[in-house]
């Protein structure tokens, strides 16, 4: 009975100085001082490009321009397209306070149908997350414009005579 109380009494005490452990400021004490935060700021001049209407296979290219308006070099670590038929391309060196810098868009103008997907750009701005957008309509072309090497190269096919 001895080693019962004992036991009993060496859990209540384990569980009251783990307790004393885990206490919370008293009201009025200051907080921890927050992480310092980025100077850097990323100003885009457009936060969509609208390729308008295109032909199946038309120009794929978007351009997004910006600037660091910030106080420290704009670092951009990420930019991710929502799927694999939007391809983004960022400067990998820091950007200086002041200095602007352009971020490409590749889409896949292969497929037929509406275009709306986001580009997402990680930065150590102080916005930290942008989020871009592409729009626009690519409109099936003719088999010879959509495929160029399906065709004769000097125009109508020749028949063989019999």
């Amino acid at each position: 009975m001895k080693h019962v109380f004992l036991t009993l009494g060496m859990v209540v005490c384990s569980l009251l100085s783990i307790q004393a452990q885990t206490t919370t400021p008293a009201a009025g004490t200051p907080a921890a001082p927050a992480a310092p935060t980025s100077t850097a700021e990323i100003k885009f001049e457009k936060l969509e490009f609208d390729y308008g209407t295109l032909k199946q296979g038309g120009d794929p290219n978007g351009e997004f321009s910006f600037k660091n308006t910030g106080k420290e070099p704009l670092i951009i670590s990420n930019c991710q397209g929502s799927c694999g038929c939007t391809v983004p391309s960022w400067p990998k060196e820091p950007i200086k306070p002041g200095a602007s810098g352009v971020i490409k868009v590749h889409y896949d103008t292969k497929r037929i149908g509406p275009i709306n997907k986001t580009v997402t750009v990680t930065s150590n701005s102080k916005d930290g997350v942008v989020t871009l957008h592409i729009k626009g309509m690519i409109e099936a072309a003719p088999a010879e414009e959509a495929f160029p090497g399906n065709k004769p190269a000097n125009g109508a096919p020749v028949e063989k005579a019999n």
